[in-house]
């Protein structure tokens, strides 16, 4: 079973060492959604002002030669006149 790894950028790169067994890269797209949405909802539940500033949260899976099989980018910012409020 081919290998993936599921590397975030958010200011900082974490690369995935350690990589995750998947059958292909449709599971592995798969993944990518529902590993990206525990840790967006792990960033708005601990430190959710900091996501709200607009910077690019970036996960990019690649398979075990280099590829790149998906990149999802997210960025959220609250519009000045909600800011004021």
């Amino acid at each position: 079973m081919p290998r993936y790894f599921f590397n975030v950028r958010d200011g900082t790169y974490l690369p995935d060492k350690e990589g995750s067994e998947l059958p292909d890269d449709a599971a592995a797209r798969t993944e990518a959604l529902a590993a990206s949405g525990e840790m967006l909802k792990g960033i708005v539940r601990d430190t959710g002002l900091d996501f709200w500033n607009g910077e690019e949260w970036q996960m990019e899976v690649v398979n075990e030669s280099g590829t790149t099989v998906a990149a999802l980018r997210f960025s959220a910012s609250v519009p000045p006149a909600v800011r004021r409020r």
